[in-house]
């Protein structure tokens, strides 16, 4: 048993002279503990959203894959459902497309960009999850066959994604 010396807290019970910083587990668990830093993965050669989608270039210049970023996937935690539009729809710019579903919240996906829905990813209707495990990646949502590429300037680098972050 642990004796506390004389000292005692206004209610007069016992009390330590040191306080407690060993970080203790949180919940919900969170990506951010005291102590430890978490920096997003942002690619430099991806277009970015305020929004947290990311836009990638594709081997056909009209072409680009749209997903939501490290960070993104990184808020919402661990992801359960993901809704995505039918091929042939039509997209405005920052038009809602579908939405992503996961344990802490469920999120609306925006269009960066006006255009087609030329794809859709669909091995995401059996295994969500891999928007966080590779949200570059594996883990896109749709491919976009772009309206007006001019568009694609009103993107926001990474450099200037890093910043809105807080990275």
């Amino acid at each position: 048993m642990r004796r506390w010396n004389a000292r005692r807290d206004r209610s007069g019970r016992p009390c330590s002279r040191a306080l407690d910083l060993v970080p203790r587990p949180t919940y919900p668990p969170s990506r951010h503990h005291i102590g430890e830093m978490h920096v997003s993965n942002v690619p430099d050669d991806l277009g970015y959203t305020a929004e947290h989608e990311y836009v990638a270039r594709t081997d056909d210049p009209a072409v680009v894959k749209i997903g939501i970023t490290d960070y993104a996937q990184g808020e919402l935690g661990d992801v359960v459902f993901v809704r995505l539009p039918k091929t042939g729809e039509r997209l405005d710019a920052h038009q809602a497309f579908g939405e992503i579903e996961a344990v802490k919240a469920v999120s609306e996906l925006y269009s960066p960009v006006a255009g087609e829905v030329v794809e859709i990813n669909e091995a995401l209707d059996g295994d969500s999850g891999v928007v966080n495990r590779d949200p570059y990646g594996d883990g896109w949502m749709i491919k976009l066959r772009v309206g007006n590429s001019g568009d694609l300037k009103n993107l926001l680098t990474a450099k200037a994604y890093r910043s809105h972050i807080g990275e």
